[in-house]
C-alpha cells in the first residue's frame, strides 16, 4: 500500500549530554521515511533549500525513498538548534530557522494523490489539509502538532482533527490541547473526531484509545541514550509503515504497528540525528522486536 509523509527537511544543531552534532540532516519528514522505509516503500513530501544537495539525503536515496515530492527553493533549508537536559526527557530550543519550510506550503506531485496512507507531520493545520485535499481517496490518515499550532491555530486544528482517523501527539501537547493528562487527555481528543489517539510519553511508553479500548506499550528499555531527536517522528515512522505494509488498520494491526514504532524509536535514540536508523536493516528490527516480545510477555 502506498504511503507519504508531508513534513519537515532540515538541518539539526544538537547538544545533549553526550556530546553535540552540527548542522546533521534531520526533519520530521526525514525521520518517518528513514523509519517507514525499514517496513516498505514510502513517498517523501517537503521543501529543501539550495544548501542542501543529494550528498545529504543519500541515506534517503539508499533506502529507496521516493523524493518526487521533495522541492528545492531558493533560500536556505530549515535549521533547528536544541540541549537536551541531564535527563534527556526535556530540552529547551535555542534557535529556530525556518526558511524555506515557512516560506513556502508543501506540495503534493500528481504521481503521490494515489496514496492510500498519509502521515501529515507536525506543521500548520492549514497546510495540512491543504495538502490532504490533493489526496484521492486515502484510506488512513494521521497527523502530528505541537504546541504552538494549539495554542495559535486552535479552531484550524480542531477542523482538521475531524477529517482525520489518527491523531499522534506527545504527552504535554495533549494535555494543553485537552487539560487533562495521559489517557484520559487521548480519551478527550477521541472525541474531538478522529478514530485513534495515540499519545507519546517518550521514556515511559505511548497509549492508544479507540472506541472502546485502550492499550499501553512501555518504551524499550535502551542501555545507553545519546539522542533523542526524531524518536517521535521514527515511532510514527515505524508505525505508519506497518499499517501501509498490512494495508488495513483495525486495534490490533495498531497495536502491532506501536510495537514496530517502539523498536525503530528505540535505535534512533542511540546516536545522533538519523545516523542510527539510516544504519538499520529489517532484521536488526526485528531481532529487537521479538526481545521486546520477550521482556513484555506475563
Amino acid at each position: 500500500m502506498s504511503l507519504v509523509v508531508i513534513g519537515s527537511v532540515a538541518f539539526d544543531t544538537i547538544h545533549t549530554p553526550r556530546g553535540s552534532a552540527v548542522e546533521t540532516l534531520g526533519g520530521s519528514a526525514v525521520h518517518f521515511a528513514l523509519a517507514a522505509s525499514l517496513l516498505g516503500p514510502v513517498r517523501m513530501v517537503g521543501n529543501i533549500g539550495n544548501d542542501l544537495t543529494r550528498e545529504h539525503i543519500a541515506c534517503l536515496v539508499e533506502r529507496g525513498v521516493c523524493l518526487k515530492g521533495l522541492r528545492l527553493r531558493e533560500g536556505k533549508t530549515f535549521r533547528w538548534t536544541g540541549r537536551y537536559h541531564e535527563d534527556m526527557n526535556s530540552r529547551e530550543t535555542l534557535s529556530v530557522e525556518l526558511n524555506v519550510f515557512g516560506a513556502y506550503p508543501p506540495e503534493l506531485p500528481p504521481e503521490y494523490a494515489d496514496s492510500r496512507f498519509v502521515f501529515l507531520a507536525n506543521g500548520s493545520p492549514i497546510h495540512q489539509m491543504r495538502v490532504l485535499s490533493q489526496v484521492q481517496a486515502p484510506q488512513f490518515v494521521a497527523l502530528d502538532t505541537m504546541d504552538h499550532w494549539i495554542e495559535s491555530n486552535r479552531k484550524d486544528l480542531e477542523a482538521a482533527l475531524r477529517r482525520v482517523q489518527g491523531v499522534l501527539v506527545n504527552d504535554s501537547e495533549a494535555r494543553l490541547l485537552t487539560g487533562r493528562d495521559h489517557i484520559e487527555a487521548a480519551r478527550a481528543i477521541l472525541s474531538l473526531g478522529p478514530q485513534y489517539v495515540i499519545v507519546k510519553a517518550g521514556a515511559h511508553g505511548a497509549c492508544m484509545v479507540c472506541a472502546g479500548e485502550t492499550f499501553v506499550i512501555p518504551a524499550y528499555p535502551t542501555a545507553h541514550v545519546v539522542d533523542p531527536t526524531g524518536a517521535g517522528d521514527s515511532f510514527a515512522g515505524g508505525m505508519m509503515g506497518w499499517l501501509a505494509r498490512v494495508g488495513d488498520v483495525t486495534p490490533a494491526a495498531v497495536r502491532r504497528a506501536m510495537a514496530y514504532g517502539t523498536i525503530i524509536a528505540s535505535f534512533n535514540v542511540e546516536d545522533f540525528g538519523t545516523r542510527r536508523v539510516a544504519a538499520l536493516t529489517p532484521q536488526a528490527v526485528e531481532t529487537r522486536l521479538a526481545e521486546f516480545r520477550k521482556i513484555v510477555a506475563f
